[in-house]
């Protein structure tokens, strides 16, 4: 085999025919083939160009998919993807109808568990591992690629510590490189950079205390030497532990100095690597944006205002906080638990918390919600980046359960603002003075206007207000998504018909209102951005039917199944609630 080795390869059964000698071309290949696909389709680059080599190494001395591996939240599995039979898809990676941008199970045999949120690798790596012996599969392997970040979550160190008091055929592979989307925090990142630099004696060290094998740390990007270790850890039993050190972007210079921003960069010259930008002067704001620069304005006359961040505060915008008042934002790594009930202790001592985290991420502290934060009814802020549909990151991603998992807990209200102003001026209502915790929804993307730093205005609390006055038919909505009902009504011949009501407010719901549109309107349409089980359609559903009243109630939102990747436009036109969609819908009354 000569020439191009990347186009010859289709499983690992093909690597595997490579002499060593061969194997740093094909890392060079590789590279060149994740830069060239990801600098015009998008999607995760620098921790896929970090573990190159280590890609290469596992596939080539495991016997995948026999010996099965498992990536951690899989942001880094693009040359796993690329070598095991989807290289010639991959230019559909994170595309509507095309392969996922994280390992997934039902898309390949050697995606041996499905990921896209960190921390999960160890558990399920070893549960695999018991499994096997069980099954007397004595000989197999099971090797969990987990990074500095996500290794410092506690499922991980839950993982680890019960591995540790096993017979498990289990390797560890923690790949350092500092980062994760953000730099790593923290005092498990001071161990680790200790060890790298010498300065803790390997008698010391932890992971040897918690009965691994350890090794390392090892050169991630010297392929003789990852490969030589590999081989001598394929054939030890028991829980072992390889620690590697890797750069995040190796191999493009503009991505291994701003890791930051190269994580997912967007498009970008291949050659250059200059990001592509784009006018963006005259755009709406992000509504990260607007929630970050607006709590930065409130902080500065509230010294009482903490914020809060599980390892976004880049894509969350606390950034700007954390700028302005160090000692006041805090970002705590990939711990969500820990994010909330920390909120809950300091709302004890009469601070002002908001605690930012991604809808799809709240889910993993649902237990401290309920018990540490709304059992004892204090008044965290907590702030939903990402609610709704989140498009090309796809299922694991989706902020579309929300709304029904808070609207069961009691103590804890739900509001969802229509626009980049409502936002801004509830995260002012908080501040002023809660009795109960609250938790503020918002999307991905930007917001309508430009104009949006106006004076703040106080929200009434548990408030509707109606947008568009009808005839016939009673559209309510809640969040952003209200935004395309009234982009369709514009468009529709009969909107006289339709009258239209923003429910901010999901929880608690302005039963007022709610009573005046039911005894007016025989039919009411409900549109959200959530699931429709258990989301707001439910709730206006549940209290006409425990009211008698007989109005025909249309629900529409996120259907009852996971919705896959695409973009965002693609995705509510798939689940009917675009403005074509809901115009095609308003026409039929």
């Amino acid at each position: 085999m000569s020439g191009n080795l990347l186009s010859h390869i289709q499983t690992p059964g093909d690597l595997r025919k490579l002499e060593p000698q061969q194997l740093p071309q094909l890392a060079k290949e590789l590279r060149d083939f994740i830069i060239d696909i990801v600098s015009v389709k998008e999607g995760h680059l620098g921790a896929s160009l970090g573990v190159v080599e280590l890609t290469i190494a596992l596939h080539y001395v495991f016997n995948t998919p026999d010996d099965l591996l498992v990536w951690d939240v899989g942001h880094q599995a693009y040359g796993h993807k690329i070598l095991t039979g989807r290289r010639d898809n991959f230019d559909t990676n994170r595309q509507l109808g095309g392969i996922s941008g994280f390992p997934k199970r039902s898309e390949s045999i050697y995606d041996s568990f499905g990921v896209g949120h960190s921390s999960t690798s160890i558990s399920a790596a070893l549960g695999m591992a018991i499994a096997s012996r069980l099954k007397g599969e004595d000989d197999k392997n099971h090797i969990a690629v987990i990074g500095d970040a996500s290794i410092a979550s506690g499922m991980a160190f839950e993982g680890l510590n019960h591995a540790g008091v096993t017979d498990a055929n289990l390797l560890v592979i923690l790949n350092d490189n500092a980062i994760g989307i953000d730099p790593s925090v923290g005092a498990l990142k001071d161990y680790l950079t200790q060890v790298k630099d010498g300065k803790n004696p390997r008698e010391n060290n932890m992971i040897k205390s918690l009965n691994f094998d350890y090794s390392g740390p090892v050169d991630g990007h010297d392929l003789n030497g990852l490969i030589k270790e590999l081989e001598r850890l394929k054939n030890k039993k028991g829980p072992k532990f390889l620690h590697i050190i890797t750069t995040k972007g190796k191999g493009l210079k503009q991505a291994e100095e701003d890791q930051v921003k190269y994580h997912a960069p967007g498009k970008f010259d291949k050659l250059t690597g200059e990001i592509l930008k784009i006018a963006d002067e005259n755009l709406p704001p992000k509504y990260q944006d607007v929630f970050g620069l607006t709590l930065v304005e409130l902080a500065e006359k509230n010294d009482k205002i903490i914020g809060i961040t599980p390892a976004m505060p880049s894509g969350s915008s606390m950034k700007f906080m954390m700028e302005a008042f160090p000692e006041r934002a805090i970002d705590v790594g990939i711990a969500e638990q820990h994010a909330v009930t920390l909120s809950a202790g300091m709302a004890t001592q009469g601070m002002i918390v908001y605690c930012n985290i991604y809808s799809t991420f709240l889910q993993r502290a649902y237990d401290q919600v309920i018990h540490d934060v709304a059992l004892q009814n204090l008044p965290v802020i907590f702030c939903l980046d990402r609610a709704g549909l989140v498009g090309e990151d796809g299922a694991t991603h989706h902020g579309v359960f929300d709304l029904a998992y808070l609207n069961c807990i009691p103590n804890l209200s739900i509001f969802a603002p229509l626009n980049e102003r409502e936002l801004r001026n509830i995260l002012y209502t908080v501040q002023l003075g809660l009795d109960h915790p609250i938790a503020i929804r918002y999307p991905r993307g930007r917001g309508e206007s430009t104009e949006w730093q106006l004076p703040f205005e106080k929200i009434p609390f548990g408030k509707a207000k109606q947008l568009k006055t009808g005839s016939e038919v009673a559209i309510l909505t809640t969040g952003t998504i209200g935004n395309n009902v009234t982009k369709a009504l514009a468009e529709t011949e009969k909107a006289d018909l339709f009258s239209h009501y923003h429910f901010g407010f999901v929880k608690p719901v302005d039963e007022e209102t709610l009573r005046t549109i039911l005894n007016k309107y025989k039919t009411v349409i409900t549109v959200e951005d959530g699931t429709v089980k258990g989301g707001f359609g439910s709730i206006i559903s549940a209290f006409a039917t425990t009211h008698n009243y007989t109005t025909n109630i249309t629900i529409l939102g996120i259907p009852d199944e996971f919705i896959e990747h695409g973009s965002i436009a693609q995705l509510q036109h798939y689940c009917g609630i675009d403005v074509k969609s809901l115009k095609d819908i308003f026409s039929t009354y």
